[in-house]
């Protein structure tokens, strides 16, 4: 269960989806695939790109890792075959927005057989598959770029098809061009519909506006490397097999990394692209560039030099990911920087920026404290402390290394509880709604904290064994009134914890049922898996990847999250599917069948061990009931709760609607009766609290709050009355 030290419970998939395909939006220039099989004719295409002898001997270890050492052990045969090349063309072009029928009926000659070529190393297949929608991507962007100079009618009544997911593939460029004339007219009645006047200068600007964003779309899809395409590839395979095993080729790796550690190490901002030049778009409190207020929002970088005296590289029209791994590194390393202030000519003198790098905490990721005081049904008021912890992490290096202030969830959460304590709260509720996982031990660990020693979590591995995790130390850090709220994404660690503080009746669990993530994942560095005689052959042949900076510290041929073991409560039941179900419920914006566990297709199946000895704290059934009764007498007089239905039902309306109006008078219509309605909420929500109401013309007011959270708090006061 263990690889190098680092056991996780993986974030799930809907919230680490933008590591795993964060590709999608850069997109990709054409691609030549290398092989014999049959292919499209891409003759022309501005930019080759192939697969990697380093790409094939990992795909390779990738799947004998699927074969031999997973937790579902599958081989890949026809049928896992057939679901890759779903996949793969899923995740490519779901709405169907690119792709042209003949294109997808050449590549049925691939459904079979990409298993098979992955054991060999043989991505031709697959590279085909994205050549080809490459190819087609750019041809649609430069189509729609062209479209933006042509004449468009917004009094005649057309319907723009945005999801298409559920269509056929289109059958000719003619019906291509169409949809494409569409959606260029759309984003331009979109811009239209936002700019305060319609005359022929707004017009001239929103058509400017639109070629710029279909300019850079362009641009940065030019930019795609093999490494890219791999990962999509790659993506496309683990996915069939499952959802929460992923390959991370070295820069997302080092990202996925940082994320469960909450650190990292570099100067401090965060960056991103505009017009071909990296700009600041945050300062990281606490940085190096916080303190030394070297840089501000909206500086430029255009060049890039390594320590005191090392020579300049101009990283303008550079990606991304390559210039973020210039710019960080190790912390005590100097770096230096040439900027152009913001506000400033790219023409401009640039200054000489230099830094020594240093080790940056997340502090907005880490948990958090509130206190808040409301008045009970009995009229007296209780203070409730409010932990909200977005993920469990773990700065895992520093704990290996016998760092004795290494950052994690626990260690944070118990500073917070003492603090709670001199402020002499009544309760404490813990927000874990959205919290996707991380560390399995930081889970284990955080329910010690409310439980004195017993069982937490049983894990069974591979083999079949079970393993109980639990708590050995004695004595608590909170025992007074608990609660834990959890929605539709609180996964895997969060089950595990209140799965834990439920079974045990320590405290309430409130909110929604939670996501039914009961896998574990191992992180293995790829290095690990390849044999010394093929890494020295990729050593050798490291040319070919000469484009690609690998950044310092990351994995070199990448990292696979791999699903080893699977978690079950101590009662011996998985949260697998059922995940967590709160003992008080409350209605959901999210549908169960479209997010969680149970909507992934290669999910492992609900099932049962043996359940642990441990003994429960109480039995919180017959408070339950009464608590029960309280909240729905609540319910039925509060406006949020009926604005939380009507939103439900709302959504589920949306849910249906694939196409919308291209005329405006119609569409300012419906956008005009949607903001009457948006308006009457705010100011029924501006009127229930004595506040004066949203007039037209003024900014719209910012009413902080939040209904599940006021609720929750309401139950932890009934819930604390009745205990004494």
């Amino acid at each position: 269960m263990k690889s190098n030290g680092l056991v996780f419970i993986q974030k799930n998939n809907k919230i680490i989806e933008m590591l795993k395909r964060i590709v999608f939006v850069l997109l990709v220039t054409s691609i030549v695939a290398c092989g014999s099989k049959p292919r499209v004719d891409l003759e022309g295409s501005a930019v080759q790109v192939m697969p990697t002898a380093q790409h094939a001997v990992i795909v390779k270890e990738v799947v004998g890792l699927f074969e031999n050492y997973s937790y579902k052990k599958v081989p890949l045969g026809d049928s896992i075959s057939s679901i890759v090349y779903d996949n793969l063309l899923s995740s490519l072009d779901d709405g169907k927005n690119y792709l042209m029928k003949e294109d997808v009926v050449e590549f049925e000659t691939y459904r079979y057989l990409m298993a098979s070529d992955f054991k060999k190393g043989d991505l031709s297949a697959a590279y085909q598959i994205f050549n080809t929608y490459i190819s087609r991507y750019l041809d649609r962007m430069e189509f729609a770029l062209k479209m933006v100079d042509e004449p468009h009618e917004f009094s005649i009544q057309e319907h723009y098809v945005y999801n298409r997911k559920d269509q056929d593939w289109f059958s000719s460029q003619e019906e291509s061009d169409e949809q494409w004339r569409k959606r260029v007219k759309y984003d331009l009645l979109n811009l239209r519909l936002s700019s305060s006047a319609v005359n022929d200068s707004t017009a001239a600007k929103n058509r400017e506006t639109l070629k710029n964003r279909y300019t850079q779309l362009i641009s940065q899809a030019k930019k795609t490397d093999n490494n890219e395409a791999f990962q999509v590839i790659v993506a496309a395979l683990t996915d069939a097999i499952d959802p929460h095993t992923s390959y991370f080729n070295p820069y997302f790796a080092q990202q996925f990394n940082e994320g469960i550690s909450n650190t990292f190490e570099g100067i401090g901002a965060r960056l991103t692209m505009e017009n071909e030049v990296v700009r600041v778009a945050e300062v990281i409190a606490g940085g190096p560039v916080f303190k030394e207020k070297a840089l501000q929002i909206d500086d430029r970088i255009i060049a890039v030099a390594q320590g005191e005296d090392g020579e300049f590289i101009d990283i303008i029209g550079w990606r991304l990911d390559n210039a973020v791994a210039k710019i960080k590194g190790p912390k005590g390393t100097v770096v230096r920087l040439k900027v152009i202030p913001a506000g400033q000519e790219l023409t401009a003198e640039p200054k000489i920026v230099s830094l020594t790098r240093e080790k940056i905490v997340l502090e907005e990721e880490s948990a958090k404290k509130e206190v808040r005081t409301i008045k009970g049904e009995d009229g007296k008021p209780y203070k409730l402390g409010i932990i909200s912890i977005p993920k469990f992490y773990i700065d895992f290096e520093a704990y290996r290394r016998g760092d004795p202030n290494y950052k994690s969830t626990t260690r944070d959460v118990r500073l917070i509880i003492d603090s709670l304590k001199e402020e002499q709260v009544d309760g404490i509720l813990m927000d874990l709604r959205f919290n996707g996982g991380g560390s399995l031990v930081e889970s284990i660990e955080l329910t010690g904290l409310f439980i004195d020693k017993g069982p937490v979590v049983q894990v069974r591995d591979t083999r079949n064994r079970v393993e109980i995790n639990g708590d050995d130390e004695e004595g608590v850090a909170w025992d007074g009134p608990l609660g834990v709220i959890i929605n539709r994404f609180s996964a895997s660690a969060s089950e595990i914890f209140a799965g834990a503080i439920q079974d045990y009746g320590r405290g309430l669990i409130l909110g929604g049922q939670s996501y039914g993530k009961g896998t574990v994942q191992s992180a293995i560095d790829m290095t690990r898996v390849i044999s010394p005689t093929d890494r020295l052959l990729l050593k050798a042949k490291s040319e070919e990847n000469a484009s690609v900076v690998v950044p310092t510290g990351a994995p070199q041929f990448g990292q696979i999250n791999i699903t080893m073991a699977k978690f079950y409560r101590i009662t011996g039941s998985s949260t697998q599917h059922r995940g967590v179900t709160p003992d008080i419920t409350f209605p959901s914006l999210y549908d169960s069948e479209k997010y969680g566990e149970g909507s992934q297709a290669s999910a492992l199946p609900w099932d049962q061990i043996q359940a642990t000895n441990f003994t429960a704290v109480s039995d919180l059934t017959a408070a339950i009931h009464q608590l029960e009764s309280k909240h729905q007498a609540r319910m039925s007089s509060s406006p949020e709760y009926r604005f939380l239905l009507e939103d439900i039902e709302s959504a589920k309306i949306r849910e249906n609607e694939v196409s919308v109006s291209l005329n405006e008078a119609i569409l300012k219509a419906e956008r005009d009766e949607n903001q009457r309605k948006n308006r009457e909420r705010i100011n029924e929500g501006l009127r229930i609290r004595g506040l004066a109401p949203w007039k037209e013309g003024e900014p719209q007011p910012k009413i902080d709050f939040d209904f599940i959270m006021d609720e929750s708090l309401h139950v932890m006061a009934d819930f604390i009355s009745m205990k004494r």
